[in-house]
């Protein structure tokens, strides 16, 4: 008897777990991209411009926001100024800025998103360049991942 109880026990506690592992991940996710976009940010502060890298967060990307070496695509950053720490977990020799594996299905990485409103419109528009609902969001910078248990939502600087 007292076996069955506590296997019951498991079987309704697991799946509450899982859900809580899938939060931790989100959020975690979700403060990578509110630091990215900090960084977009410092970098603008700077230099008085935005990164022209904007779209993907590839190898160029990485490599402008976080090398103290002004040469080849991060000559923009001329002071060589490391404007984002980003954990191990986080890059990908290959495709630079990416979730960390385990995040999207099958342990894939994906790309951040990074969105820059560079016409001076007060908004960007995520569903231009990726499949989230998400029309015309109030900021100059916009950074996110599309969640990968609904394709159509943003995990990331905006809701």
């Amino acid at each position: 008897m007292v076996i069955s109880i506590i296997g019951l026990l498991a079987g309704l506690g697991l799946p509450a777990i899982n859900g809580a592992i899938q939060a931790g991940k989100k959020a975690e996710v979700a403060a990578m991209a509110e630091s990215i976009k900090t960084a977009v940010n410092a970098f603008y502060a700077e230099y008085s411009q935005y990164p022209s890298n904007s779209g993907k967060t590839d190898l160029n990307f990485l490599n402008l926001m976080t090398t103290t070496n002004s040469t080849g695509t991060s000559i923009q950053n001329s002071r060589g100024i490391a404007f984002l720490e980003v954990p191990p977990k986080f890059t990908n020799s290959t495709n630079g800025l990416v979730t960390p594996s385990g995040f999207c299905k099958n342990k894939a990485q994906s790309n951040f998103l990074v969105l820059i409103d560079t016409q001076g419109l007060g908004y960007v528009n995520p569903n231009s360049v990726s499949s989230v609902t998400n029309t015309n969001v109030p900021s100059a910078v916009a950074v996110w991942v599309v969640d990968p248990t609904t394709n159509t939502k943003a995990v990331g600087t905006f809701k």
